[in-house]
């Protein structure tokens, strides 16, 4: 026998339909709430309620398994079957992490969990302690990136399914590597969402970007929000996932007297208590507020940390300036050193991109609390033709940035392929079912790019297989010329990290900046350590103790000579002054 459950608050009257056959179900109770015991039903059982009067069944908003797609009926899905074999794990901490950000469908060519679980050696080997998947909830069509969620409990199916994203968390806790997943919960993708069927998801007396916003604070937000907390605890508690990565968490509306990040918090930590494993919350923001990763008893939303996108903006800009759109707020040495030193570059002072004042001074947290990068699927997937670093800035400059993230005080953060500079670009894909919305899609990605002065021909149409399937990733080319002395080099950088205890220092202060504009030089000190960065046209030289040691560096033309280290163009060393 299973037990449906479904809220549908302003129905009249529910049917389940279990296996082609209709029952009534009891309800609402207070809550919204209908049930039904069906004797016949149990795991692989495909089932769908009827909802009033409507001809057909839709499928569950809190399916665990939709093996037919978003649009077909769900299934029954035993979450106790799986046998786990990670017991004595324990997550590294997020202070001591080394993140690497991966899309499950280009992250191998087949494309699939199972295949990715082959690819965990080489992360471990890497330096790796803590993978983040981008979303892997179900979405309509046969590739995309995954933010267009509509079923959020469930995996979607292409990937393998739930059982999958089992085995792969246990594979990757076997090798010691923690699993981070990317939710979304500010919006539900365009195709395949039921959930308006059933009750008030969504209003429209707020608006996102992508439409009306999640119902956190309206009429029946009470089950909406235990929806969402349902749904990130289940990753956590039932799918061993050691922490979440929430999108966009600035497009929630929610005056609620403890805001839903609060409330998530609240109840991570009962089940950090209940499971005994270390569990973590980080935040997308672009609000440059220093609430969300706050503690509570300091007024905060409690998040663990949040991205840091000043120092990745205050970063590319300099390696390559001219970008706009809201890179134009960036593109001086004074503000990567205000970044490095202070983690938000506006904090109070004038945006020129937003047109106000913005953000909040952050320099009294610890930077372990951002995570920074010089890559990540937004900043290249949403370039015009999903170009990484590498091709952009060129390569020397693409060893510069890898330095800097790793020997920065934020917990560093790659991207797939970024360690061996991919050929592979990373671009915005998609396949919508629905003709109308696939043309909006590949008309707006268009006139996106035309606004800054790109040929629309030359902007990859995300609706069509190749764009996909040239974003895949080409494990082969690994050891190949360039890609393999990035590759060195990124080993060589996190090894350096994890082995030199100042590069771990996350306390505000520890961070001291000196830089040029003109000479376009910028030097670190954090201890012991000194980064040299040289992105003038030339060689310069910088004075050191006696003694200094170079830990690494980028190119032929460092040297290092009593007192004197020479470092060349688009050059980058590390020195140890002990």
């Amino acid at each position: 026998m299973h037990r449906f459950k479904v809220w549908a608050p302003l129905a009249n009257k529910m049917l389940v339909e279990a296996d082609g056959v209709r029952a009534a179900m009891q309800g609402p109770d207070k809550h919204g709430w209908w049930t039904a015991d069906v004797e016949a039903a149990g795991p692989g059982t495909k089932y769908g309620f009827v909802i009033d009067d409507d001809a057909r069944a839709y499928p569950d908003p809190r399916s665990l398994w939709q093996p037919d797609g978003v649009h077909g009926l769900s299934r029954v899905y035993d979450q106790h079957a799986f046998a786990w074999s990670d017991a004595g794990f324990e997550a590294p901490p997020l202070a001591s992490a080394i993140v690497y950000e991966l899309h499950i469908g280009t992250f191998t060519q087949e494309g699939t969990l199972d295949a990715a679980i082959g690819k965990l050696d080489a992360l471990k080997e890497l330096g790796i302690t803590h993978v983040e998947l981008m979303p892997v909830n179900a979405f309509a069509g046969h590739h995309g990136w995954g933010y267009d969620g509509v079923a959020l409990f469930a995996v979607y199916e292409p990937y393998g399914g739930p059982d999958a994203l089992k085995r792969f968390v246990d594979a990757a806790h076997a090798k010691g590597l923690a699993v981070l997943l990317d939710v979304v919960y500010n919006h539900f993708g365009p195709v395949g969402n039921y959930t308006g069927k059933y009750g008030p998801y969504v209003t429209e007396a707020h608006h996102t970007p992508w439409g009306g916003a999640v119902n956190l604070e309206g009429p029946w937000s009470h089950e909406v929000r235990r929806f969402f907390l349902d749904n990130a605890l289940m990753w956590m508690r039932d799918f061993h996932i050691d922490g979440l990565r929430l999108d966009a968490v600035h497009a929630y509306v929610d005056r609620s007297a403890i805001h839903f990040l609060e409330q998530l918090a609240f109840e991570t930590e009962a089940l950090e208590a209940e499971t005994g494993r270390q569990l973590v919350l980080i935040a997308e923001s672009d609000l440059n507020d220093p609430r969300f990763v706050s503690p509570h008893e300091a007024g905060g939303y409690g998040m663990d940390a949040q991205w840091s996108d000043d120092f990745h903006h205050a970063l590319f800009t300099v390696l390559l300036p001219g970008q706009g759109g809201y890179y134009d707020d960036f593109g001086s040495m004074g503000q990567l050193k205000k970044a490095l030193e202070e983690t938000f570059v506006y904090d109070g002072v004038c945006s020129k991109h937003r047109r106000r004042v913005h953000g909040k001074p952050a320099r009294h947290l610890s930077q372990h609390k951002f995570l920074g990068f010089i890559q990540n699927h937004d900043q290249i997937g949403n370039r015009a033709v999903g170009d990484r670093v590498h091709e952009a800035a060129g390569f020397a400059r693409a060893k510069v940035a890898a330095a800097l993230v790793m020997t920065a005080p934020f917990v560093p953060m790659i991207f797939q392929g970024e360690e061996w500079a991919a050929s592979s670009p990373f671009q915005y894909f998609a396949d919508h079912d629905d003709p109308k919305m696939a043309r909006m899609v590949s008309e707006g990605r268009k006139r996106e790019f035309a606004a800054f002065g790109w040929d629309p021909k030359d902007v990859p149409d995300p609706e069509k297989k190749e764009t996909f399937e040239r974003s895949k990733l080409k494990w082969d080319e690994i050891a190949q010329g360039q890609h393999a002395e990035m590759l060195a080099w990124y080993r060589n950088l996190i090894r350096t990290r994890r082995t030199t205890p100042d590069l771990n220092v996350g306390h505000p202060g520890n961070t001291r900046v000196v830089c040029s504009e003109e000479g376009k030089w910028l030097e670190m000190r954090r201890g012991a350590v000194r980064v040299f960065c040289n992105l003038g046209d030339g060689a310069r030289s910088f004075t050191v103790r006696s003694g200094a040691r170079v830990l690494v560096h980028s190119g032929k033309q460092t040297e290092l000579q009593d007192q004197a280290l020479l470092v060349g163009a688009d050059g980058v060393a590390v020195v140890l002054e002990e």
